[in-house]
């Protein structure tokens, strides 16, 4: 069955008796990634054959048998080369090529002529498929990992395969926030400014605005501190969240709630020494967390010293 992932789930269903009696031996084909487009029943009774883009080898003996086959044709050296980086890997479209070359142009063909007649294959990408989901991984990875030119790499090759530049845009603020973070505070808005920046020019201008801040962010003091607080705080709100705050840090705007003990006690920061009162503001019954813990790098080695500060400064009050 050719393109096996256009049955539905449901419909691969009417195989499973089948393959199982031994009734049928089923071989497939699909250009989609089996984990998403086969159910797992169907999955499980079958043998994963995954077929590679061809190397410049096999796409270059590909080349010299249709040469020495046809004898209307022959591609000089640079021609060749071409011709197999046109093909990106794909054998049948490398013979579709060659096929048509035969039927206008005869004798040798050196790269100039080449590239008056063949268009370059395009590039291999579908915003569903999983060339969306891989390039963007590998785009983020390569920023978290610090490597500007496999960033610009990878931004290029979804560009150049019909991203939607929005959705990089989106991406990047999401690097900003997930593996930069406080580290570089300048990182956030400098991505939203070229979001927006190609909002206003459009492409291809305003990709260049996409791939600054590719660079800047590949380049920027990495940091996931504020993303693991999150995650902790996230945590820890789902199973205390039935505690109340404090009384004395709520708003008494009636004599009940003032009878009631709320507001009572607050005191007011500013009013402080370095407007700092040192009051708890977890609720009762929850032993003071540690959510935040900064790293060594960037703006935040100066956000450490500042939580430090705040820490002593509370011990003091308290004790």
């Amino acid at each position: 069955i050719d393109e096996i992932h256009r049955f539905n789930k449901a419909q691969q269903d009417i195989f499973l008796p089948c393959i199982e009696d031994g009734t049928l031996i089923l071989i497939g084909a699909t250009t989609e990634n089996p984990s998403f487009t086969i159910n797992n029943a169907l999955l499980s009774r079958l043998r994963v054959l995954t077929l590679n883009p061809l190397s410049a080898e096999a796409l270059l003996q590909i080349i010299t048998r249709f040469e020495s086959k046809s004898q209307k044709i022959t591609l000089s050296l640079d021609a060749k080369n071409a011709l197999i980086g046109f093909s990106q890997g794909d054998g049948r479209h490398l013979l579709n090529t060659l096929e048509n070359l035969q039927t206008i142009q005869e004798g040798e063909i050196d790269l100039e002529t080449l590239c008056t007649l063949v268009q370059k294959k395009p590039a291999p990408y579908d915003r569903q498929s999983d060339h969306h989901y891989n390039l963007i991984s590998a785009l983020h990875k390569s920023v978290r990992g610090s490597d500007p030119d496999a960033a610009l790499y990878y931004l290029a090759r979804m560009l150049e395969g019909g991203e939607d530049p929005h959705f990089l845009g989106r991406r990047l603020v999401r690097m900003a926030v997930e593996d930069i973070g406080l580290a570089d505070p300048e990182a956030l808005p400098l991505t939203l400014a070229a979001w927006e920046t190609y909002e206003r020019l459009g492409s291809p201008e305003g990709e260049l605005a996409l791939a600054e801040a590719t660079l800047y962010l590949a380049l920027a003091p990495k940091s996931n501190a504020t993303y693991v607080a999150f995650k902790r705080a996230q945590k820890l709100a789902s199973e205390t969240a039935h505690h109340l705050p404090p009384k004395t840090i709520l708003n008494a705007p009636t004599q009940f709630m003032k009878q009631e003990g709320y507001g009572k006690n607050y005191h007011y920061d500013h009013d402080m020494p370095e407007a700092f009162s040192g009051q708890n503001y977890f609720p009762e019954g929850i032993p003071r967390p540690s959510l935040y813990t900064p790293p060594e790098r960037g703006f935040e080695r100066e956000m450490k010293k500042r939580l430090h500060f705040f820490q002593n400064l509370r011990l003091k009050k308290n004790t």
